[in-house]
């Protein structure tokens, strides 16, 4: 179609701005503008992305003053056209608008509007759409979808433990890999995935007061996650618009300190609904059967009422086999729930974990081990399962993984617990001690010259820990003199 001064034309991809309008036609360009937004645009005469608005009979239009028409004609006249109708507000019949007043607020946003307005994009748009939207939903539905957003590298351990617990409904694990392992990115890769197919929609993060930040922008940076970071500031404000401000957003950031040291806050957390929670530096929960600690009694007070736990610690045994077992018992109260019990079942494990580790190398079982397998699952037909695990035919793997299956589910911390260590993990750089020496600070030499007066017979052993371990001698000695001592005084560098 020839392009002419006074033209109504509407952008195919900016249908925001209303109707153009014709202002200026040469060689190779036209110019539109768009009285709507106030804005002008430039584009090529051939396959420029604009759409030619022309009414039909029947149509109502609007005039730039206000006042509708009621087409019932149409002329075109030297490629302008004019509409011949009649007046809704006064009646007036015959009465001829040219397109040039035609309303330019006008806009094609609904798909029945485009379609009537001849706003029709090309064929090979729809087909390239078309296919665009079939590999996305076909993507979806692949079992590792939501694993591949993560802007890192896809590391094998990592993918295999973010697999297997993303595919769970509500998962309840401890993630205690080595420090450099990746908890945080196996984490961040099950929240994606739990988010992506929909298993989970509300998610909160409880880390230590120094690593929110870091927390905030992993999950950004990484997965695009954009989470709210909650500290007392935010809480106050959130109160105003809300009883519970924790409703107020989907995903929450806040720190274990946050949460435990008020009591209307907890509760309000605890009854906010998430469907899963993530403890980072899981150890620092300490526990004992007659007094555990006020972070522990915080997140177990979570955890009983949200159906997802994840907890983090690279050092899931720093304060002791109790403390390890009240970890797990934060995630299956019912299974771990007596502590000595606990302890007797340790002992038996280092047999299923040899038991386990023969299967895994296609070991040839022995007969002891064979006994020990019949015990620990004590099944009638487990006589040709064995029978088969310990042939020579090659399809015995598949028996083989069925035993693992069994002897993991039903013994030990089977799959509560993930842990990966640098010397089963390859490809990791190893670690070099770089030591730097730091200037001993005064109140430590002053707590050795002090040692060496109060104790002048002292041994030779002790006399070596004196000068490696200088800062128990301070603690030491800084308790037992009087407040107000000159020698305490000498210690605080007074």
């Amino acid at each position: 179609m020839p392009f002419t001064l006074g033209q109504r034309w509407i952008s195919d991809t900016e249908s925001k701005l209303g109707l153009g309008t014709v202002v200026a036609v040469d060689v190779r360009m036209i110019t539109l503008q768009f009285p709507a937004t106030g804005e002008n645009r430039l584009y090529a005469k051939h396959h420029s992305p604009i759409t030619r608005v022309i009414f039909n009979p029947g149509d109502t239009i609007n005039h730039y003053e206000g006042w509708q028409l009621k087409v019932t004609e149409i002329k075109q006249e030297e490629g302008i056209i004019s509409y011949i109708g009649t007046r809704l507000d006064t009646g007036e019949t015959n009465v001829v608008m040219p397109e040039v007043f035609l309303d330019s607020k006008l806009t094609f946003t609904q798909p029945k509007d485009r379609l009537f307005a001849g706003q029709i994009d090309r064929m090979e748009h729809f087909a390239l759409r078309f296919r665009a939207h079939k590999y996305q939903s076909e993507q979806f539905y692949l079992p590792w979808s939501g694993l591949r957003g993560v802007r890192a590298n896809l590391i094998p351990h990592q993918l295999h433990i973010a697999y297997e617990v993303g595919q769970r409904h509500a998962p309840r694990v401890l993630l205690a890999d080595e420090v450099g392992l990746g908890k945080t990115i196996e984490a961040g890769m099950i929240i994606h995935q739990q988010l992506l197919t929909g298993r989970a929609e509300r998610v909160l993060l409880v880390v230590p007061e120094n690593l929110q930040h870091q927390w905030l922008v992993e999950m950004l940076r990484r997965f695009n996650l954009r989470f709210s970071l909650f500290d007392d500031q935010r809480y106050t404000e959130a109160l105003q618009d809300s009883t519970n401000p924790f409703e107020t957003e989907q995903w929450v950031i806040c720190s274990l300190d946050f949460v435990q040291k008020n009591k209307q806050r907890l509760e309000q957390l605890a009854s906010a609904d998430w469907h899963l929670l993530v403890v980072d530096e899981a150890h620092h929960l300490s526990w004992d059967e007659k007094t555990p600690s006020p972070e522990y009694q915080a997140i177990e007070q979570l955890a009983n009422n949200i159906a997802g736990v994840l907890l983090l610690t690279a050092t899931p045994e720093q304060l002791g086999q109790q403390s390890h077992f009240a970890r797990l018992r934060l995630l299956d109260p019912d299974r771990f729930h007596h502590y000595p019990t606990f302890i007797e079942e340790q002992q038996s494990y280092r047999a299923i974990a040899d038991a386990v580790m023969a299967l895994l190398n296609d070991e040839f079982l022995a007969e002891d081990t064979l006994n020990l397998v019949r015990q620990l699952i004590n099944e009638q037909n487990i006589e040709p399962l064995l029978e088969e695990a310990n042939s020579n035919d090659t399809n015995n793997k598949v028996a083989r993984r069925k035993l693992i299956t069994l002897l993991m589910d039903r013994h030990g911390t089977s799959r509560v617990l993930f842990r990966n260590t640098r010397n089963a993990i390859q490809g990791f750089p190893r670690r070099v001690l770089q030591p730097i020496k730091l200037p001993l600070p005064s109140q430590y030499q002053t707590a050795i010259k002090v040692s060496g007066i109060i104790g002048a017979n002292k041994k030779l052993e002790d006399r070596v820990r004196d000068v490696l371990y200088p800062e128990q001698i301070y603690q030491e000695l800084e308790g037992k003199m009087p407040p107000g001592g000159v020698l305490i005084h000498g210690l605080n560098g007074y």
